[in-house]
């Protein structure tokens, strides 16, 4: 009989982890890699740029292989390189990882369990994720998936479920090999923001299926300081990151394959956005003219890194 040990050990044999850093914190890096290692085949830190040396702290780590950039190409790029490593190392599943997550113990495992199952049922896997929870709020966010012209929050009825969505976050996201070999790499003009809404919807179109796993979990910090609104903590980025995340929504829409009823929701939700950080978050002026920027871009079609 199998023990737990040496199972666990055979799942982990068939991911490697991919944990994309930019300046980060060494002590929740080092958290991270502690966490993640264990559940693992190898783990590979593409690291885009930061201005921080970070030569010594790689040394000392075990089983881990940096993939040091020379300059920020942004998120995309950075996980299509660790992508690219991992399939010359080869692997079944690559887990893609922001610095700021620290995933459990066995949140690997679940995923993996889940993305076999789903596989095994015939089901055209794109990727699967863990429920997340950002200990600067109540309760995990929920799962999202659109329907007709509604967003669904799946609320995770059990452990044990395992819902549809539209997409996954990118951090704890577990994604076959051969699925991204015929969905195609995240869009390296993006930079930052909606890259992975993007591919998963762009899997989805393909027919390819996402699915949260309410048993697995994580901890993860979305945004930088929330601003408490009406009983919520909204989430809050830099001018620059509201740049980019404007920008690449209204690219989006503009692309004919996109599902209509997402275009209109996300649309509508994308102007509250405008609206709510316009006036709600500071430096304001700076907030409007970023986004503002980003939705002329997007139109424009004006893609890539933004020129300092």
């Amino acid at each position: 009989m199998t023990n737990s040990s040496e199972q666990t050990e055979n799942i982990a044999d068939r991911v490697i982890g991919i944990i994309v850093t930019f300046n980060p914190d060494i002590k929740q890096l080092s958290k991270l890699i502690d966490a993640v290692t264990p559940q693992v085949q190898r783990l590979l830190i593409v690291d885009n740029g930061s201005s921080t040396d970070l030569a010594s702290f790689f040394a000392e780590q075990t089983n881990v292989e940096p993939i040091v950039l020379s300059e920020n190409y942004g998120i995309a790029k950075a996980q299509n390189i660790g992508i690219e490593r991992a399939q010359t190392l080869g692997t079944d599943y690559v887990l893609l990882l922001d610095q700021d997550s620290i995933p459990t113990f066995d949140m690997v495992t679940i995923l993996v369990a889940a993305a076999s199952t789903k596989q095994k049922k015939g089901i055209k896997l794109a990727c699967v994720g863990p429920r997340y929870h950002d200990p600067r709020q109540e309760v995990p966010v929920p799962f999202i998936q659109i329907k007709s012209y509604r967003i669904m929050r799946q609320i995770c009825e059990s452990k044990d479920s395992v819902v549809e969505v539209d997409y996954l976050i990118a951090s704890g996201c577990l994604i076959p090999l051969d699925t991204i070999e015929h969905i195609g790499a995240m869009k390296e003009e993006f930079f930052i923001d909606y890259v992975d809404i993007e591919w998963g919807l762009r899997a989805q179109e393909q027919g390819f299926q996402s699915f949260g796993v309410c048993g697995a979990s994580m901890e993860h910090q979305l945004g930088e300081k929330p601003v408490y609104f009406r009983g919520r903590h909204i989430p809050v980025h830099s001018p620059l990151r509201h740049y980019y995340h404007f920008r690449n929504a209204v690219w989006l829409y503009r692309q004919s394959w996109l599902r209509h009823n997402w275009k209109i929701v996300d649309g509508f939700r994308l102007l509250r956005k405008y609206a709510f950080y316009s006036l709600m978050t500071s430096p304001r002026l700076q907030h409007c003219k970023m986004m503002s920027l980003g939705i002329w871009h997007g139109l424009l079609g004006k893609m890539g890194k933004l020129d300092s």
